[in-house]
């Protein structure tokens, strides 16, 4: 059997119940990472040292009767969340050699759940881009076509779980980074409602914005990881002191009488007419289950990627502040304190994130905060209330994830707004602070998968995960698997 195959769901069956041992899937999956890896490059670094370790483990405990949630399950972590002892580049040169000495809240949480860490996925460098193209050490390739990107941040998490290189990993979204690279590689992202999810430990791209969440095979995986990794945590000034849910129990329940909202503004001129057909098709699907669609508007919608883009890019530059080359990570000697500062920042970081922090830096300064942070953050503040409108009227909202399918290695990365306006569909839910998944609905004429996006009301993460897994189970979409 292909235990690499599996959905985390399926293999925590098996492994409770003795059918397969924790070192069997370990090992498969190491096969499997050895057979596609050298194609997709959707690792940063492996640990299969430390991986077989953990197996053993977790094996101790399922002899002496332990059973935890993911007990035996490898799981892949983004590089921008820290693991106590392993390495943590954020895919920048300016932390190539930075070993964390505690561990994020959320690697706590699957720790004690007995999981195997697989290896630290590639990622656009500090979080910044959509394609996985501005990583500091190699561009990953998505499995369905290898000439296309697997879309970004989070383009190594949504690649190893397409290639079958883990069955799970964890993501980060600040403005569509888990949503998009899954959409572009047709496998299930869930971005958690700012505060659910603690980010200890998660490197800082955009404070106000940034949130971790899993990107899995399935939507019941999904479910799964969150009950693992979602709930207060003191450690997390920002933490929600909210209760959290069994985010399965709903799986399998009934839709029907679910009023689903369809923005106007979200079918756009520019917009790939396979998605918008793809996008149709599964609206209409999900009437067919007994779902109320209904037209709103989300009048602000145009300002959200100039919004993001002052918002992000002003907290990043406050936020990569910390690196110049005195406490960690790479250090370029100067002939004074000043050179060393800007020899090492110059060397370290890539275009991208010298683009955003000087973004961000101009719109801190004096003279012209007025005129674009503070009016950003009023727009933002528009930007919520236009989804608290309309979640008076509606349940859930839906939309595409992406404008279009996976684009060309190399299309846009000359072109910083073309590569923005990628993310167009999903910026607003994390200027709102809203939860939001993309799932598998059907695929372009060139085989390359296309997402649905479902936004839900803050910590509605069940209802989103129960009208998702509704869809998915009803349509075949997540049934597909790349050939490599």
């Amino acid at each position: 059997m292909e235990l690499h195959r599996l959905t985390a769901i399926e293999l925590v069956r098996m492994i409770q119940s003795g059918d397969v041992r924790p070192h069997e899937v370990i090992i498969d999956v190491f096969k499997r990472i050895q057979e596609v890896e050298g194609k997709v490059k959707a690792f940063i670094t492996l640990t299969v040292e430390k991986a077989y370790n953990m197996a053993r483990d977790a094996e101790n405990d399922l002899f002496s009767g332990k059973k935890n949630i993911l007990t035996g399950i490898p799981i892949a972590v983004k590089d921008n969340i820290c693991t106590k002892g392993i390495l943590t580049t954020c895919a920048s040169k300016i932390l190539y050699n930075f070993i964390p000495p505690y561990e994020s809240t959320v690697t706590s949480r699957l720790l004690n759940h007995k999981y195997i860490l697989v290896g630290k996925t590639n990622m656009d460098e500090f979080a910044m881009g959509s394609s996985t193209e501005n990583s500091g050490f190699h561009i990953t390739k998505n499995p369905w076509n290898l000439e296309r990107v697997p879309g970004g941040s989070s383009g190594g998490s949504a690649a190893a779980v397409a290639a079958d290189e883990c069955i799970a990993a964890l993501g980060s979204d600040t403005g569509g980074s888990i949503r998009q690279p899954a959409s572009f590689c047709g496998v299930v992202g869930l971005k958690p409602t700012y505060g659910r999810v603690s980010r200890f430990g998660l490197v800082a791209f955009a404070s106000s914005l940034d949130q971790i969440g899993p990107i899995t095979k399935c939507v019941a995986d999904s479910a799964l990881l969150m009950n693992v990794i979602a709930g207060y945590d003191p450690m997390d000034s920002t933490s929600a002191p909210v209760g959290t849910p069994d985010f399965t129990e709903n799986l399998g329940k009934d839709i029907k009488g679910f009023k689903i909202g369809i923005p106007k503004e979200y079918f756009i001129e520019g917009m790939d007419k396979e998605v918008e057909e793809r996008i149709k098709d599964a609206i209409k699907h999900l009437e067919s289950l007994g779902c109320i669609p209904v037209e709103i508007s989300l009048p602000h919608t145009e300002y959200a990627v100039a919004t993001y883009y002052l918002v992000a890019t002003s907290e990043a530059s406050s936020n990569l502040a910390r690196y110049d080359g005195v406490k960690y990570g790479l250090r370029v000697e100067g002939k004074d304190l000043l050179d060393m500062y800007m020899k090492t920042r110059s060397k370290g970081f890539g275009a991208e994130v010298k683009r955003r922090i000087m973004l961000g830096t101009y719109s801190l300064s004096a003279g012209y905060y007025e005129a674009y942070y503070k009016k950003a953050l009023q727009v933002r503040t528009l930007i919520k209330q236009d989804f608290e409108k309309a979640f008076e009227k509606v349940d859930f909202i839906v939309t595409p994830t992406a404008p279009t399918p996976a684009f060309k290695i190399g299309e846009k990365i000359d072109d910083p707004l073309q590569m923005y306006l990628s993310d167009i569909f999903t910026i607003s839910v994390n200027l709102a602070g809203l939860p939001a998944i993309s799932i598998p609905c059907g695929f372009s004429i060139d085989g390359l998968p296309i997402g649905l996006q479902i936004i839900g009301k803050p910590f509605d993460e069940a209802g989103i995960l129960q009208l998702a897994y509704a869809y998915e189970q009803s349509t075949p979409w997540h049934k597909m698997k790349p050939i490599l």
